[in-house]
């Protein structure tokens, strides 16, 4: 598998203090002191919610650059929502895309087409199956 990616995680017998590899970058993740965490680092969530808004971004810097569009800076603000309904709590995740530079009607509706392609996003919305095994 050429493509295959990576990521080791070790969860330390520190609560919830977990240290990850992932090519020659080292990332921390934790929880919320108030989950029951130090705060050492970001969540699992929160983590998920940056790979979202870095991989739009990206994403969208991509097209951007194929038709020779100066967009400027790109920000991407993901936020997970939650309601409380009659069949239970319901999530779901927003994204709130803006650019630096002013683009007319046309460049947004095909920018926020082409967010959707995001392989991050992809991964969330369910296209990826993942398969867990204990070893």
């Amino acid at each position: 598998m050429a493509n295959a990616k990576k990521a080791e995680v070790v969860l330390s017998n520190k609560n919830y203090l977990a240290e990850a590899k992932t090519r020659n970058h080292f990332l921390t993740l934790d929880q919320s002191v108030a989950a029951g965490g130090g705060d050492n680092g970001p969540t699992p969530v929160e983590y998920l919610l940056t790979a979202i808004g870095g991989c739009v971004s990206m994403t969208l810097r991509t097209f951007a650059q194929r038709k020779g569009w100066d967009v400027g800076e790109i920000t991407v603000n993901v936020t997970q929502r939650e309601q409380l309904t009659a069949t239970g709590i319901k999530k779901w995740l927003t994204e709130d895309i803006s650019f630096e530079k002013e683009l007319t009607e046309d460049q947004k509706r095909k920018l926020l087409i082409f967010a959707g392609k995001c392989p991050v996003a992809k991964i969330v919305k369910g296209e990826t199956e993942i398969i867990s095994n204990i070893q």
